[in-house]
Parts: structure tokens; C-alpha cells; sequence
């Protein structure tokens, strides 16, 4: 039986998690489907139009993505002590972007006095804004709900269109997340989608690529801030330039015409993190099937069992191995 939401994310013990959308029916969410000949590559634009649109919206920032045939991958972080910062108003602007929101909302937004009754009822709306607009929950509500209810329009039909609700895996240390982001930036590669990252069309490693010619990181996503150290910076915890190469150089291995090895001097950010090469190829090609649950080192997968009292430490065998 699979763990309730509520367990699987827990910001105590991580704020990184990677998140996973299938398509539950037969027709492609994106791409074309060869027994009808029709295309639905447009829909992958709606997907990342949409994701990065609920980036600004969320205290929630988007660390990497891709956009596959038939599912989503999304490594988010969440930003629980932005959404305490903003003010209620922020709360209220940020919330009308995505529903309409009470007559009270709008009442306040436009300057009118609020008596004592209308002003308790507003902050308790208040309040559970605050809570979803940090939720992994509510931002994959929000961008699945959406591109459902269009997919569902376009087809002329109704039902479910995802297998589910989402798959999370929470990331437990800077192994895990490096390992998790580049697995998702090299989806398409893997798939034979596209021979390089640079060409990789609708996700992150793409838009990376883009940015990092003219010396600049996306503002849409999640940064990259260089290694840890005592006053960090809110942002992913390795240097760009090294992890950009070193998802070229995994692309390169993965190939089926490259033979698979990774040379050292060419990947600081595995000696560092003490990953072997050998593993890291594994790790970047069967993420989803040697992890169930949360992903760490041995160690941070048994303290986070032990906080949110799971008897069973999924994938212990794997962490062992792969991520000592």
C-alpha cells in the first residue's frame, strides 16, 4: 500500500522533491500518436507555459523538468519561508491569479472597510492560502487540473486523463538531487528525443543551455548557487558550468553508439559527492526503478524513516550501494 501525500513530504526533513505525471489514457500527451497520425507535440508547450507561469504564482521554485510522450518529470523546491514572508495582500494578489477568490478578498484588494466578523472570516482564507501556495500538493493540483481540462476539450471527451494523482519522491541530501536532476534533464536523450541537452525541447537543461550563452541563469527557474557553505544562499547547491557539463557528458555515455565511462578530471561534481562513475551511470539511467520513496545516502534515508516512523526503508539496498 502506497504512503499517504502527507507522509511522503515532509519540509522537516527536505524541501527537494522530484514529482512524476503519467497519462492514463492510450493517446499521447504530447508527441504523435503513429496509429492515428495525429500530433499533440503542441501540448508540451501548455505544460511548460503553465509550470513556469505557477513558478511565479507558488512559494515554490522549479529546479528541473521534462516534458515526455506520455508523462511529466518535475524536481521542485519549496520555499516555506518565502510564502511567511509576504504580506496578506501578496497572498490575495497571488491567489486571484489562479481562481476568483470570496467577495471579501475582492473587497479588501479594492480598499473597502471590513467590519470585525468580515475581517475574521477573511483571515482564515487568508491563512489557507498561505498553506497551498507552499504546497507540492495544490501546484500539481493546479498544473494537472489544467492541462486535463484542455487535453479533455481538444479530445471532446471527458474523464480522467492522469494515471492518478502524481508520484513524489522526496531528496534527501545533494547526492539525490544532483542524481534526480540530471536523470530528469537527460529523459529526452534516453528516449532518443533528442542527441544533445541543448536540443532538448521542453525542459529545463534546455532552457539552461539557452541562458548560460549570454552568461545568465533563467529567472524562471530555480538557481544554481555553488557549493554549500555556512551563509548559503537560497538556490541549488552546486556551481552550473560543472553540472552542465557534466549532463553533456552523461548524454555522451548514454548513447547507444558511445561507449559508457566517465572521465574523472571531466566530473568534479561526483568526486565531490564521492559517486563513482560507474554508479553514476546507473543512477542517471534507472532513477525510478532502483528508488522507491525517498532517495538519500544510507544515513539520511534512516533518519527520515525514523522521523516520519516508516518501519520499511525502501530502496536501502540501492542508497548503499549507490550513493555511499
Amino acid at each position: 500500500m502506497g504512503l499517504a501525500r502527507k507522509c511522503q513530504i515532509s519540509l522537516s526533513d527536505t524541501k527537494y522533491y522530484h514529482c512524476v505525471s503519467r497519462c492514463v489514457r492510450r493517446a499521447f500527451l504530447c508527441g504523435e500518436d503513429k496509429l492515428t497520425g495525429k500530433s499533440y507535440e503542441h501540448r508540451r508547450g501548455w505544460v511548460e507555459e503553465r509550470l513556469l507561469f505557477l513558478a511565479q504564482v507558488f512559494c515554490i521554485d522549479v529546479c528541473a523538468y521534462a516534458v515526455m510522450s506520455n508523462h511529466t518529470h518535475i524536481v521542485l523546491y519549496v520555499d516555506d519561508k518565502k510564502v511567511q514572508r509576504l504580506s496578506d495582500r501578496d497572498i490575495l494578489l497571488r491567489w486571484h491569479k489562479l481562481f476568483k477568490g470570496t467577495l471579501l478578498s475582492h473587497q479588501y484588494l479594492n480598499g473597502e472597510a471590513l467590519d470585525e466578523g468580515q475581517r475574521f472570516f477573511l483571515s482564515k482564507d487568508i491563512k489557507e492560502y498561505r498553506t497551498r501556495l507552499a504546497s507540492i500538493s495544490w501546484f500539481m493540483r493546479v498544473l494537472n487540473e489544467h492541462i486535463a481540462r484542455r487535453a479533455n476539450k481538444e479530445d471532446k471527451c471527458t474523464g480522467h486523463f492522469w494515471e492518478g494523482r502524481f508520484k513524489s519522491q522526496a531528496l534527501l541530501d545533494e547526492s539525490a538531487l544532483l542524481a534526480c536532476m540530471a536523470y530528469v534533464d537527460l529523459n529526452p536523450i534516453r528516449a532518443q528525443m533528442a542527441r544533445t541537452p541543448e536540443q532538448s525541447e521542453h525542459t529545463s537543461i534546455k532552457k539552461r543551455c539557452e541562458a548560460a550563452t549570454s552568461g545568465k541563469q533563467p529567472k524562471l527557474l530555480a538557481r544554481f548557487v555553488g557549493s554549500p557553505r555556512k551563509h548559503m544562499p537560497k538556490g541549488i547547491p552546486f556551481e552550473l558550468k560543472p553540472y552542465l557539463e557534466l549532463v553533456e557528458l552523461t548524454g555522451n555515455c548514454i548513447r547507444a553508439d558511445k561507449r559508457g565511462h566517465i572521465e574523472p578530471h571531466q566530473a568534479p561534481i561526483l568526486q565531490r559527492l564521492n559517486i563513482q562513475a560507474g554508479n553514476w551511470l546507473k543512477l542517471t539511467t534507472q532513477f525510478e526503478r532502483v528508488f522507491h520513496g525517498a532517495v538519500g545516502k544510507a544515513h539520511s534515508l534512516d533518519m527520515y524513516c525514523e522521523r516520519a516512523q516508516h518501519k520499511r526503508r525502501s530502496s536501502i539496498k540501492n542508497s548503499k550501494a549507490l550513493l555511499a
